[in-house]
């Protein structure tokens, strides 16, 4: 196996790592409500425990970029895999409220290195169609959101609630060993890319302005839903933590699929173009969602899920497209801090409105309403066929032509 090959199936590991860290606890919750003890019986006051892991994910996003340039994107990514494993395995270990929000703030803190960091580097290896690498990527991001109900319901099932933070972490951090022997491939120095042309101010403008409006409304709306799945299957379907992880688990497998025709389409169609039907296809799937019943729900969920994970791979490949080399991992910090700064309102407005309501339909309305924003960026997003041909944005034609 090359190197190039080798560091991109870290940066899917590390994205997979990402999303399962921060899922464990909303279906491992489950199981330390029916224990009771320090942590209680209610659902919501636990869940609420992961805010300051959210809060921490978004503001440490911001800083990865200047880290990158003083440390290197090598090193960040040593800490990300040590500091993640090690955090989990201490939040396994957590016998009260506060040791667990310490330790679960602290994993949010080290993942907050990927999403900046590891996305640059799949795009510079992945070269001038990054489409599919990133689409492949955000497959391995989503199998991280989609094992993590079930694996947690079967070991805390199986074992107990602390063996499903120990037992990731220990795989993560063991991964984190590998990738500090592991020699890395430069890009710089052994991809000879083509110079990154020169796009009208004004249309960069345009995307960062839709870019950081997608970033806070889509954090929210993403964070939300993979944080309620567990509970609102568990709701719907009134069975056993297991037979919710399971369901949440088939729900969310279904972002795989469309992850991967998405990464497949994205380099020969206009962001707009594919942009436009998840955007408009969001918001009636969250209101369905709302108040369907029984097994309906799996089919239900799963189309929701595949809009927000289309949804993604598109924003990625947003950047890469509209930013140069240089600037990617700066722009990819400040919008995934924007994004993060969003997702991390998930875990209180979700136990704010579960105990205030009893269920998660008030919930699962509010990300119907966030969705609105999604559509208007989408139908604001420029639809541009430079895109495709990066060689046009050199001609004078290029310059102001009135987004469809």
């Amino acid at each position: 196996m090359s190197s190039a090959r080798a560091q991109i199936g870290f940066i899917n590991a590390a994205h997979s790592f990402t999303h399962y860290s921060l899922l464990i606890l909303p279906t491992a919750v489950l199981a330390m409500v029916n224990q009771g003890g320090m942590f209680g019986t209610d659902y919501g006051p636990i869940l609420a425990l992961a805010t300051g892991g959210f809060i921490l994910y978004g503001i440490f996003a911001l800083p990865q970029g200047w880290l990158a340039a003083k440390i290197g994107r090598r090193t960040l990514m040593s800490i990300f895999f040590l500091g993640a494993g090690l955090s989990m395995i201490a939040t396994g270990l957590c016998s009260t409220p506060l040791a667990l929000g310490l330790t679960l703030g602290a994993t949010g803190l080290f993942v907050a290195i990927y999403h900046p960091v590891g996305t640059a580097l799949l795009v510079e290896v992945a070269g001038d169609k990054p489409g599919q690498a990133i689409g492949l990527n955000g497959v391995f991001g989503n199998v991280g959101v989609a094992m993590a109900p079930m694996l947690t319901a079967f070991i805390a099932t199986q074992f107990g609630w602390h063996w499903a933070f120990i037992l990731p972490g220990a795989a993560c951090t063991l991964l984190g060993i590998f990738w500090m022997r592991l020699k890395v491939w430069d890009g710089h120095s052994q991809r000879q890319t083509k110079p990154f042309p020169t796009i009208p101010p004004a249309i960069v403008r345009q995307v960062v302005i839709i870019l950081l409006l997608i970033a806070a409304s889509s954090g929210l709306v993403f964070n939300a839903f993979t944080l309620l799945i567990p509970k609102l299957m568990q709701e719907r379907l009134a069975g056993a933590p297991a037979v919710a992880g399971i369901a949440a688990t088939l729900a969310t497998l279904c972002g795989a699929a469309t992850q991967l025709t998405v990464g497949r389409m994205i380099d020969r169609l206009t962001l707009r173009r594919l942009f436009m039907p998840f955007g408009i296809v969001l918001v009636p799937a969250l209101v369905l969602l709302s108040f369907v019943q029984g097994w309906l729900i799996v089919p239900v969920a799963g189309l929701v899920a595949a809009v927000i994970f289309g949804q993604v791979t598109i924003n990625e490949t947003m950047t890469a497209r509209y930013f140069s080399p240089a600037l990617r991992t700066k722009m990819y910090s400040v919008r995934f801090f924007v994004g993060f700064l969003g997702s991390a309102a998930a875990p209180p407005v979700i136990s704010v409105l579960h105990e205030s309501t009893g269920n998660l339909t008030a919930a699962v309305l509010l990300l119907a309403v966030f969705a609105l924003v999604i559509l208007g960026c989408a139908l604001s997003f420029p639809d541009r066929q430079e895109e495709l041909n990066p060689s046009l944005w050199e001609e004078p034609r290029a310059i102001p032509v009135a987004a469809e």
